[in-house]
């Protein structure tokens, strides 16, 4: 596979098991990170390029470098709470930072981008499961910035040709099956991982927000997605850009949902570990459920998620919470 894709993010946690995926095909990677939720020891191969989206001349140099076939977009602020309390940044970082590399792409006719978006465009769901048809109405900073984006890229297409797929991400989860790669930020806002913490004793307690919502079990359902699956959604979205597809979205998640309880239970039998819980009051703007309708990705992509079931997802981050977690 003669191709040179760009990676933005690549040293973060979705970015950072595209590149090993994209490796892995034989493409040339080039990763371009500013480091500041990702790590360079993540990166595993390729080609590093330390740069901000902000600093239009190095984007400008990079793409003069390099002929890419594919741009793949992963670096965005991502916390729902900080994006309410200080929605600058996310507006900087994720909207207009975007802006450069779509117009860097738009000048040296880089025509392929992947674009990493979210649930989160849909605000509180009406129905379940959550098909992209569904009404978008994005009640924080975070997901209206998303949001934003995919319009952009609308309207790119239509004046400048850049075809785009966006990907809408439910709850990525787990890690490399091979333990090489795994979940880590800086503060840790993601379930999976924070029960994890708890059950190695590198956390004290687990917090479940709420306990009253319309759910068999009275707290959030989610859907999680084994990164491995989501970032082979990546590499055949990409692959249906260079058959000719025009831009489009799709959702992608398992098409089923696990309760906070249930996946404290399954990680408690996959650890062996006791794992402390503490009932804390609900959060603003969270669902009590968000669940995926993935059919149309399942139908057009032919993507078929080889990690759906809970306690793969639960095991493989497990294994690196052991080997890594106690290290960073």
């Amino acid at each position: 596979m003669d191709k040179t894709i760009l990676v933005v993010g690549g040293a973060g946690y979705i970015g950072s098991h595209m590149v090993k995926m994209l490796l892995a095909k034989g493409c040339q990677v080039v990763v371009l990170d500013n480091l500041s939720n990702g790590y360079r020891n993540a990166v595993v191969g390729g080609d590093f390029v330390f740069c901000d989206l902000a600093d239009k001349a190095n984007l400008a140099h990079i793409f003069q470098a390099y002929q890419f076939d594919g741009v793949m977009h992963f670096a965005s602020f991502i916390q729902v709470g900080e994006s309410v309390q200080n929605p600058t940044i996310y507006y900087q970082n994720n909207v207009a930072n975007t802006l450069n590399l779509l117009d860097t792409m738009v000048k040296y006719e880089v025509k392929n981008f992947i674009f990493s978006s979210t649930a989160a465009i849909f605000g509180e769901p009406q129905a379940v499961p959550l098909d992209e048809t569904h009404p978008k109405n994005p009640i924080n900073p975070y997901g209206l910035s998303k949001l934003m984006v995919e319009q952009i890229l609308r309207d790119y297409e239509a004046a400048y040709d850049l075809r785009s797929i966006c990907l809408r991400y439910f709850n990525a989860a787990g890690a490399d099956p091979e333990g090489q790669l795994g979940e880590r930020h800086v503060p840790e806002t993601h379930l999976i991982p924070l029960v994890l913490q708890a059950a190695s004793q590198r956390r004290e307690h687990i917090t479940i927000f709420g306990q009253d919502y319309d759910t068999p079990d009275g707290t959030c359902i989610r859907d999680y997605i084994h990164i491995n699956d989501l970032c082979q959604a990546h590499w055949l979205a990409l692959q249906q850009l260079w058959d000719g597809s025009r831009s489009t979205a799709f959702n992608l998640g398992n098409g089923e949902g696990f309760s906070v309880r249930e996946v404290i239970d399954v990680a408690k039998k996959v650890t062996g570990k006791d794992i402390p819980i503490i009932e804390g009051q609900r959060r603003d703007g969270d669902p009590a459920r968000l669940v995926a309708d993935a059919s149309l990705a399942k139908n057009t992509l032919n993507w078929k998620p080889q990690f759906a079931d809970l306690e793969t997802i639960i095991t493989h981050a497990w294994t690196w919470e052991q080997q890594h977690g106690i290290k960073w």
